[in-house]
This record gives structure tokens, C-alpha cells and sequence, in this order.
């Protein structure tokens, strides 16, 4: 841990960095001024940056209550990775053919989706909890929840194919819940708005609406969230699915999976147990790191990655980074950075390099190895794996 602010009259707030901009460090004092922060307060990690309300790379720990905004709208956004019994020396020299094969059989970007004749299946428990989740709220009702099972999204969502230092074959994908979890986001994130206008409470933020435990509203969300989630975790295995079998039809190796990894969230809310205490955990660009639990640390596309093992820090809610994390806007990294400057940034890794991109430009995060030695308390690496293909939603 590098430092701990104590303010009058707020919880702690526990840094694993010494970098941190005015407007995170705000959003942080916001936060920590609530009343139903747990005793021990907000721990933010070494890739935290500004976010909408809360801050990215936090873990906020709460007494009854959640807050919406917190958790965000890419909700159950997360990790996949496994490792093959492939080699490097199996790839084909040229990844560009299997590159446009996983282009073309993982839809991309924001409104990416299957034909419904050919969309996957989604889980029984998952249409039938859908079903009466909607039927209470009809606004959050998405008609694409079909046809985006198994998509990527746009943004910093990505496919991968790494090696580590073995030189053993990862594939590795980073999405979340798509269009349905956007919808159940952004509608109880405005109806905590409305309760804070409803009964006068004044919040340091707006975004900082909550709902309080055993309210109607409360147990709305958490059921709605939790599907969300679900949704999220099974759209990864099913795309981790169709990029294999991609694979296959470009290498001619017979290969099987050796590990799976994690597929783990890091923008979600779940309760656990800490100090002593039942506490409703909301990880905002965080991933759960309890004593020997493996997880996975990206970088952008032109850095290394990790798989790690979680130490079980009780100060950081047994919680580690998520990744590099932002150093500046997508704004900022094109005003920043050229095509020229991604195509050098990189080399070595099949993947577009055009405008449509460019805000995911290496250039645009922070140092993924400058992340790592700072939460040498939080996590021990396994493996770090360089990526040699990368698939962007954009």
C-alpha cells in the first residue's frame, strides 16, 4: 500500500499508488464521506483513474446499501483466458487469415450481433429469469439479449492470442453483458436518482445514488444485476468457444485446452464477508484476489499481460488491479497519438492498425509493469504473456 488518507468525518481511503489525478482524488473523498462506507473504508488500486461518480480501479466495500453508478453499465465486464497445449512454434507465420476468421465468426462492436438463426442458444435459467426480471420492468426489455449472446462490444473489449514465457498458446477475451446489462444499468442508475430527489437526500455527487438494503428497489437491482452478471460470464465462454474453433480451422496441430484460467468480472457486486462483517462488494475495475486465486491482469495491446495468483490482502478487500488502466481520454489519445505511432507501438502483434482504433493506442495506458510492482502485496505472477494477435471491437 502507498499511502491512506484520513479526512475528518470520512472512512480511509487506501492507495496502491502514488499517482493520482485531482479529479479521481475527489471522486475518492466523495465516496468516502458516505455514511454506509464500511469502517475500513475504500481501497483503490495501482490503475485507478477518474470514472463517472466512483472511480475506476476501486473497490468499494458497503454496509446496506449499493450504489448503481458504482458498478456501472458494462456490467459482469471481465476476463477469459486458457492456455492450449498449442506451441508458438505451431502458429502459422502469418496470423492475419485466423485474425479475419475471428472477425467473422465473433460479431464486433457496438451493435454487434448473430443472425438469429444462427445465434447461440442462451441457458434455460438465464430466459427464464430474463423473462421475470422484464415483466417487472419493462424498460430494461432488450430485444437484441438473443442475438448478442457470445459478441464482443467495442471500446477496450478485445480477443487475444498470447504466448507466455514458455511459449505455450493463451487465448484471452475481455467483454461484459453487452446491450441487456447497458439497459438494466442505466435504468437503476436513474431510478436511485429519483429516490435521492424523492426523500431530499443530498449527495457530494449525484452519481453516488444508492439504493438501502431491504427496499424494493434494492432487491430489483441485485436480482437484475446478477443476471447481467450471469449473462456476462456465459457471453465469455461462448465466445472463448468460437475463437477456438476458429483455430482449428487454420492450424492444422491437433490441440486440446491444458488450464482455464479464470473467467472472472471486474465490474460487478457481490456480497462477502470482511472484518467480521457482511458487506456488499462493488469492484470497479478491480478483480477478486483472495488467497489463491487466479486472475488475470491485461495490458493494452502492445504491452505484456499476467496471470496471477491472489495473496489474500485483507486492505484491499482480498481485490487487485484489473489492468493498465487509462492514462488519458480516448479524446486525448487521438488528438496525442497518429496512425504511424500505433502501427510502431505494435510491432510484432497481427491486429488493425487504423484510425478506428486508435484510442486504444498502447500509448494511451499506463505501464502494465509499473501497475504490477506496485501490488506486489496483493497478487504473485504465474505466467506473463505477450500477445501476437489482437481483435478489437471497434
Amino acid at each position: 500500500m502507498k499511502q491512506v488518507i484520513n479526512e475528518k468525518g470520512s472512512r480511509p481511503i487506501k492507495i496502491w499508488t502514488d499517482e493520482i489525478d485531482a479529479n479521481a482524488l475527489q471522486q475518492l473523498k466523495n465516496l468516502a464521506q458516505l455514511p454506509f462506507i464500511a469502517p475500513n473504508g475504500v481501497a483503490c488500486m495501482p490503475d485507478v483513474h477518474a470514472g463517472i461518480g466512483a472511480t475506476v480501479g476501486t473497490v468499494i466495500a458497503t454496509d446496506k446499501a449499493i450504489i448503481p453508478a458504482a458498478v456501472g453499465v458494462d456490467i459482469g465486464c471481465g476476463m477469459n483466458a486458457v492456455r492450449l497445449s498449442l506451441k508458438a512454434s505451431d502458429l502459422p507465420d502469418s496470423l492475419l487469415t485466423l485474425r479475419h476468421q475471428i472477425e467473422r465468426d465473433v460479431p464486433l462492436g457496438t451493435g454487434g450481433r448473430h443472425p438469429a438463426d444462427r445465434a447461440p442458444e442462451i441457458p434455460e435459467f438465464l430466459r427464464k429469469q430474463y423473462t421475470r426480471i422484464t415483466d417487472k420492468h419493462a424498460k430494461i426489455f432488450n430485444r437484441n439479449a438473443d442475438v448478442q449472446l457470445g459478441t464482443l462490444g467495442s471500446g477496450n473489449h478485445f480477443i487475444e492470442i498470447c504466448l507466455d514465457q514458455n511459449q505455450d498458446v493463451w487465448v484471452m477475451l475481455h467483454s461484459g453483458s453487452r446491450g441487456a446489462g447497458n439497459l438494466i444499468g442505466r435504468y437503476f442508475i436513474e431510478k436511485a436518482k429519483r429516490r435521492m430527489e424523492q426523500y431530499f437526500i443530498s449527495l457530494p455527487d449525484g452519481d453516488l445514488a444508492y439504493f438501502p438494503e431491504d427496499t424494493d428497489d434494492f432487491n430489483d437491482y441485485v436480482e437484475a444485476v446478477q443476471w447481467a452478471q450471469d449473462y456476462a460470464f456465459e457471453n465469455r465462454r461462448t465466445m472463448m468457444a468460437a475463437v477456438i474453433a476458429a483455430m482449428r480451422r487454420h492450424i492444422p496441430v491437433a490441440f486440446t485446452i491444458t488450464q482455464e484460467a479464470i473467467n472472472c468480472h471486474h465490474n460487478y457486486v457481490e456480497q462477502e464477508k470482511h472484518f467480521g462483517h457482511n458487506l456488499w462488494v462493488t469492484r470497479k475495475g478491480a478483480i477478486r484476489a483472495r488467497e489463491g486465486d487466479l486472475g488475470i491482469i491485461p495490458g493494452s495491446m502492445g504491452q505484456r499481460s499476467y496471470i496471477v495468483r491472489g495473496k489474500g490482502n485483507p486492505e484491499s478487500y482480498c481485490s487487485c488491479s484489473h489492468g493498465a488502466g487509462r492514462k488519458m481520454s480516448r479524446t486525448a489519445a487521438r488528438k496525442t497519438f497518429t496512425v504511424a505511432d500505433l502501427v510502431a507501438q505494435t510491432t510484432g502483434v497481427e491486429c488493425r492498425k487504423d484510425t478506428a482504433v486508435l484510442d486504444e493506442i498502447p500509448g494511451a495506458y499506463k505501464s502494465i509493469d509499473e501497475v504490477m510492482a506496485r501490488q506486489t502485496d496483493l497478487v504473485e505472477v504465474v505466467h506473463t504473456l505477450k500477445q501476437v494477435l489482437c481483435v478489437k471491437g471497434a
